[in-house]
């Protein structure tokens, strides 16, 4: 009786309180055109992550690795400095592990004119 009433309650809960983290929003927004290469870029989690590595790619340049700093706990906001490349469509990919310690990885990308 007692399986069939936990997984009763399991199937009631909503999704997402069983889902890891997801981006809730990044700073330039996913898919948008800015004017002027932003100084930083801004990641903001729905539940604790630790991130392990973020790369920024540019349509001109080499896919670079950007410097985390002390950003190496875990966190629901990051916020990193972004070289310039210029203007043209940069791609920011990010992984990092989950309180529970699942991988976890995305990109977000963005265009400067």
């Amino acid at each position: 009786m007692k399986k069939i009433i936990t997984l009763a309650l399991m199937a009631a809960l909503p999704s997402g309180v069983l889902a890891h983290s997801k981006v809730e929003e990044t700073t330039p927004a996913d898919g948008a055109t800015i004017i002027g290469v932003p100084a930083e870029i801004g990641i903001n989690f729905s539940k604790d992550i630790r991130l392990t590595r973020i790369e920024m790619a540019h349509e001109e340049h080499s896919a670079v690795s950007l410097d985390l700093g002390d950003q190496t706990s875990f966190g629901q906001e990051f916020t990193i400095p972004l070289p310039s490349n210029g203007t043209g469509t940069y791609v920011i990919e990010w992984r990092g592990l989950g309180e529970d310690g699942h991988a976890m990885q995305g990109e977000f990308s963005f265009t400067v004119e």
